[in-house]
């Protein structure tokens, strides 16, 4: 896929997650009750945490797998979360996108101004059509999120996730490429 992408936002850099991110991203993905409908178990120590940063950057490295971002806000070093385009089918110009914010950050638009970043940088750079969202049911914010973008609720996916021991059902959403300058979304 080439260099890595950084995108800036007004308040937010999105770039390439390293190793380095690894206490923040155990900080985030540490907390059982906030990452709850992540849809894996939390982070349970610091090498849990690298090899996350290792998975997100072996990503680029396979032909069809996607990016994933830190988010750092411009003013203060360290990530705030990540969000990604991943499971990308070049061929179909689909992808899902995927996000997570650190408990302190949430709720201050910042997800929204990351994910309208990724969101115009897939359909103009990886030429998709289509991106999907899959969120538990019960994660409001998440669905709300979506809402905003304009993403179509189009069913439920019966227990299509497995974490903390447990199926979960997901409701699958999409934003096509015509809706995505059409007013609908931010």
């Amino acid at each position: 896929m080439g260099n890595f992408p950084e995108l800036q936002t007004q308040n937010l850099v999105l770039r390439e997650i390293a190793d380095a991110d690894a206490e923040d991203l155990l900080r985030i993905h540490g907390d059982a009750e906030h990452m709850k409908w992540f849809g894996s178990d939390p982070l349970t120590d610091i090498e849990a945490a690298i090899t996350l940063v290792h998975t997100f950057a072996k990503w680029r490295q396979e032909p069809a797998s996607g990016t994933r971002w830190g988010i750092q806000l411009k003013r203060a070093p360290g990530l705030i979360g990540t969000c990604g385009l991943f499971r990308w089918n070049p061929r179909w110009r689909t992808c899902v996108i995927g996000y997570e914010i650190s408990r302190l950050h949430q709720g201050r638009g910042y997800m929204t101004e990351a994910l309208a970043a990724v969101l115009g940088w897939g359909f103009a750079e990886m030429a998709l059509n289509r991106v999907e969202a899959q969120v538990h049911p019960d994660n409001r914010p998440s669905l709300a999120l979506l809402g905003k973008f304009g993403f179509v609720e189009e069913g439920l996916l019966r227990e299509a996730g497995y974490w903390a021991g447990l199926h979960h059902d997901l409701m699958l959403h999409s934003l096509l490429k015509r809706d995505w300058g059409s007013g609908r979304a931010v």
